[in-house]
């Protein structure tokens, strides 16, 4: 049996978005502002997932302002 899901880490530095269909996703603030995900702020040190719930998510935009994001998504 193949595997079908595909995980990827990466460090975003610059305002973006997340291409629709990911299964699962987690977004972390490593930088020292505050950064706004899906219309949400999140300050330095917070997280936030988007667990898997049986369907794809559609697209997630991002907007970092001069801090940094980790992003771990399964696809």
């Amino acid at each position: 049996m193949d595997i079908l899901a595909k995980v990827s880490e990466r460090s975003f530095t610059r305002d973006g978005q997340l291409a629709v269909g990911f299964l699962f996703c987690s977004v972390k603030n490593v930088g020292v502002r505050t950064v706004q995900v899906n219309g949400v702020d999140l300050a330095p040190g917070e997280a936030k997932s988007y667990p898997f719930v049986g369907k794809p998510y559609p697209g997630l935009t991002f907007k970092v302002n001069g801090s940094e994001l980790r992003i771990m998504e399964i696809v």
